[in-house]
């Protein structure tokens, strides 16, 4: 019987894109619930670009992780033991930015989803489709976005898993679509791939080379901006706004590595000319939705109007390599980890 397990812990706050000194790899004994917990065997974990902010000592909206405390993660996993009389040992289930990079971790029964492990989709769907990741995009782009048909839609890091569903839930809405992509190579595939209208490729450039980019691409300016960048493209994107023109702030990426004061944005008083309006958001806010927005993705996907990509790692050994390359813009699609658990 396995009494002992691995887990990736902070040991110091990175400087930069994270590397293999910012952490350490462990063994530890197998951690026992408390009341009101699960012990869970971690099948899939998720690398999202929002867990290098709760790296951050002065990360403002959750809890930062202490130091040589394991990495929070959100996991896929099957509850081994259980305090919480919901759960029985075999449920699977999504652990949501409370699991750990580990092999098995102790987790609260209240965040923890408990999924059909026997559906038609592969199980890791879980932890990106249908999980906070694809929901991100659905919300962001629904509540906040209110796509209309015949309206232009701008999504910046849109070769990414949020922003490629962005952009396709947009077209499904009846827009046009322009991705912001960190090569030529990514934007063909949003092109060719996810049904965008056009892309450009934003490396290279300052904000008045981008301005002119999406000036170009969209021509009667932008109604709907789903932000997942900030920095020279959120400035550039303001520049360009329609009248009564929907941000959807769904991240910004282009600032966890900065350390200091963060400049901008310069071109904020255009929200004020275009009477725009700009809304950030956290997807378990939606938590009682969840159920509902899941069924419309999968007739989306089942009818080939949702096409979902997908970059899966194997081994826990492999989490900070492939981690550091969401940074670098390497990874197309959503970002997972297959552990050596026994994930099917």
């Amino acid at each position: 019987m396995r009494t002992h397990t691995r887990q990736i812990i902070l040991a110091r706050r990175p400087d930069g894109i994270p590397c293999a000194d910012d952490f350490a790899l462990r063994e530890v004994p197998l951690p026992v619930p408390a009341e009101g917990e699960l012990l869970i065997e971690n099948l899939y974990l998720s690398l999202d670009a929002a867990i290098r902010s709760w790296m951050k000592e002065d990360c403002t909206y959750f809890p930062p992780i202490p130091l040589g405390a394991p990495v929070r993660s959100t996991a896929l996993g099957r509850v081994l033991a259980s305090r919480h009389p919901d759960f029985r040992p075999g449920d699977v289930g999504v652990a949501y930015a409370c699991s750990a990079w580990a092999g098995h971790a102790t987790v609260p029964a209240a965040q923890f989803h408990r999924v059909d492990a026997g559906a038609d989709h592969p199980l890791h769907y879980h932890l990106s489709l249908f999980s906070a990741m694809g929901l991100t995009p659905y919300f962001g782009m629904l509540d906040i976005g209110r796509p209309r048909p015949g309206e232009t839609a701008l999504i910046s890091a849109a070769a990414g898993a949020v922003g490629s569903l962005a952009g396709q839930i947009a077209r499904i809405k009846g827009c046009r679509v322009v991705g912001i992509a960190g090569s030529d190579e990514k934007c063909r595939m949003l092109v060719d791939e996810f049904g965008f209208d056009a892309a450009f490729n934003y490396k290279g450039k300052d904000c008045a080379q981008l301005s002119q980019d999406i000036a170009r691409l969209c021509p009667d300016g932008v109604d709907i901006f789903f932000d997942n960048v900030g920095g020279e493209i959120l400035d550039a994107a303001l520049l360009n706004l329609a009248m009564f023109a929907r941000i959807a702030f769904c991240g910004a990426i282009g600032d966890y590595n900065r350390q200091g004061p963060i400049p901008g944005p310069y071109h904020y008083w255009q929200i004020l000319a275009r009477c725009a309006t700009v809304r950030g958001f956290l997807t378990l806010h939606y938590q009682d939705r969840f159920p509902a927005a899941i069924a419309e993705m999968r007739g989306w996907l089942a009818d080939g109007r949702l096409k979902l990509s997908e970059d899966i790692v194997q081994g826990l050994d492999s989490v900070v390599p492939a981690f550091a390359r969401l940074f670098r813009g390497e990874n197309t699609g959503k970002l997972l980890v297959k552990l050596e658990t026994g994930a099917g």
